[in-house]
């Protein structure tokens, strides 16, 4: 599942490197911690936000019945 939402958010990007996905347990699930390059941040958030809408639908839809959750952080808020 790590590895379908880098390949996602990757193809979106102008720098594909710099994806990185992590992944963590919490009392809702399974969370995924998408970083990118700031200057892509906008682009995987997409207008009015519906391209990172569309990633999690695919996402949630891949992951079953657990479903799945994304958040999208840019690579400058990590520290």
């Amino acid at each position: 599942m790590q590895e379908v939402v880098e390949h996602l958010v990757a193809g979106i990007v102008e720098h594909p490197d710099e994806v990185t996905v992590r992944t963590k347990q919490t009392r809702g699930g399974e969370l995924f911690e998408v970083r990118v390059n700031p200057s892509d941040l906008g682009k995987v958030i997409g207008r009015q936000g519906r391209t990172a809408t569309a990633i999690r639908t695919v996402a949630s839809a891949i992951a079953g019945r657990g479903g799945a959750r994304i958040d999208f952080v840019d690579v400058d808020r990590r520290r």
